[in-house]
C-alpha cells in the first residue's frame, strides 16, 4: 500500500460508501483499499439501462469531492466495478 497526504480526518472508506449511498441509497457497496488507492464495486438497480461509462460516471460523481484539493483522501480509484442485481 503507498502512502498519499491527506488532511481528511476519518474512515476513508467509511467516506466512500457513504458518499456512494448518498447517490444511489439502494446500492450495495465495498471499498476497499489504503493510501489514496482505492478499490469499488457497487451493485444498483440504479445501473439498469445505462452502459458502462453512464454506470461509472454515477458513482465518480457521488465521490468527487473526495477526489479534490491539494491533498484529497483518493488519489485513485485502481478498480471500479458497477453491477446490477
Amino acid at each position: 500500500m503507498s502512502h498519499h497526504p491527506t488532511d481528511f480526518q476519518g474512515s476513508v472508506t467509511d467516506a466512500i460508501r457513504e458518499a456512494i449511498a448518498a447517490k444511489i441509497p439502494d446500492a450495495a457497496i465495498e471499498v476497499t483499499g489504503g493510501g489514496g488507492h482505492y478499490s469499488i464495486q457497487v451493485t444498483s438497480t440504479a445501473f439498469e439501462g445505462k452502459n458502462r461509462v453512464q454506470q461509472q460516471r454515477l458513482v465518480y460523481g457521488a465521490i468527487t469531492h473526495l477526489m479534490a484539493g491539494a491533498t484529497p483522501p483518493v488519489h485513485a480509484v485502481d478498480s471500479l466495478k458497477t453491477l446490477t442485481p
